[in-house]
């Protein structure tokens, strides 16, 4: 039997509200985000409520919510304009409720929301439906009420469809490893960590290979013990080598680029595991401190394994012989074996570790510090764009780098 119109009658029947009790509710959320008792919110405010809310940053949707409330367009949001808002949401979301509630029991079971999930193309095994609704489901009783669900989504400014429901828990789950990516802590089957490891192992091979010469050209200038300049180390490689000569080392470059990123992955994991477990806490209320400090072991966990494939690397860029034949790995490989016994594949180990964590301190804070400042002085309380965030990053690292760059000079010496 098709279903009649959903009206503001059925939400407050869910609810178990009269509409006294949910005016109120609505204003007291409007109150809540107008710190400044303006009668207005902007940008700024509602982006502070979202994050006073514990909407994770990575979610990012504050410019999103506000276009979706401002009827009119001037960059501003009023009591009506929010109260609209939430009178569409609240209908959609119950709309979407009862497609999901097969049973018309009020509420949404486990295995309902699982069958609405495959129904939808979405492959979802018991370990992550079991996460899902326990993200959701606030007092724990294994199921979903309306109320709930509203809570859940009343602030996703998007459509409701399930796609997009079971993507924004995703993200609101998010998982940083360390580095520049982020996994989701619900990998489904279709999106499964091979395929995460094998896009990261890809763009790293093509991201090092573009990089190599200027690689090869770093190491150079880090073993030279007199004055040189660029130019003169950039003429010397092309004579000894030709153009070949700047990507000298580079395979064993791409190489290390999977095992490096699957090690520093899953150590990051089991670490993160283990301070949540120590702390009694969830995965999720990981803060800065933990996050800087599981991903700075795991960094140094990764340099440790591969660092053998690096120390044969930058000999390999810093060999140099009258014939201008380079070696093979294995014969260099076990030249160093030979002459200079195992532990000589761990030799400059000390400084690289040591300057891990403090590239990763100085990059997070430089970066974030720049971000705040965009959004202060360049772009007026919006959300930065990619080309905005690519300068930070870029700016971050670079200074990172900088600061470190001494220990990475004693390393390949």
């Amino acid at each position: 039997r098709k279903a009649g119109p959903v009206t503001m009658e059925h939400v407050l029947l869910a609810l178990h509200e009269t509409e006294e009790e949910r005016e109120a509710r609505i204003r007291d959320m409007f109150d809540f985000f107008d710190t400044s008792g303006r009668g207005q919110l902007d940008y700024a405010q509602i982006e502070a409520g979202l994050a006073a809310l514990q909407v994770p940053a990575e979610c990012k949707y504050a410019r999103e919510l506000l276009r979706a409330c401002d009827r009119d367009r001037d960059g501003r949001v009023g009591y009506d304009d929010f109260r609209r808002y939430m009178d569409d949401k609240e209908l959609e979301l119950y709309r979407i409720f009862q497609a999901i509630d097969v049973e018309h029991n009020g509420c949404i079971l486990p295995e309902e929301l699982w069958d609405a999930l495959v129904k939808a193309g979405i492959e979802i095994d018991d370990e992550e439906l079991a996460r899902f609704v326990e993200h959701v489901d606030k007092d724990n009783n294994g199921i979903i009420t309306f109320e709930e669900w509203r809570d859940f989504l009343m602030l996703y400014p998007n459509e409701a469809t399930i796609e997009n429901i079971y993507h924004h828990w995703e993200r609101v789950c998010l998982v940083d490893i360390g580095e520049q990516a982020a996994i989701p802590e619900g990998l489904s089957k279709h999106v499964s960590a091979s395929k995460y490891l094998i896009a990261g192992g890809i763009a790293g091979a093509a991201s090092r290979t573009a990089t190599a010469p200027l690689d090869r050209l770093k190491v150079i200038m880090q073993v030279q013990t007199t004055r040189t300049t660029v130019t003169h180390a950039v003429k010397d490689i092309f004579i000894r080598g030709g153009l070949l000569g700047f990507f000298r080392g580079n395979g064993l470059n791409v190489v290390k680029v999977a095992p490096e990123s699957a090690i520093r992955f899953y150590a990051y994991e089991t670490l993160k595991e283990y301070i949540m477990n120590s702390k009694g806490e969830n995965k999720s209320a990981v803060g800065a401190s933990e996050r800087l400090v599981a991903g700075g072991l795991a960094g140094a966990i990764a340099q440790t394994a591969i660092y053998p494939i690096d120390l044969v690397k930058t000999r390999l860029q810093t060999f140099s012989c009258e014939s201008g034949k380079v070696p093979s790995l294995g014969t260099l490989s076990r030249d160093i074996l030979k002459h200079e016994g195992p532990r000589a594949f761990y030799r400059g180990l000390v400084p690289s570790l040591l300057g891990i964590v403090p590239y990763a301190g100085i990059d997070l804070a430089v970066y974030e510090t720049l971000k705040d400042a965009s959004r202060t002085y360049i772009i007026k309380d919006t959300e930065p764009g990619p080309l905005v965030q690519l300068g930070c990053g870029t700016v971050s690292g670079a200074l990172g780098a900088t600061c470190v760059y001494p220990l990475q000079v004693i390393r390949t010496r």
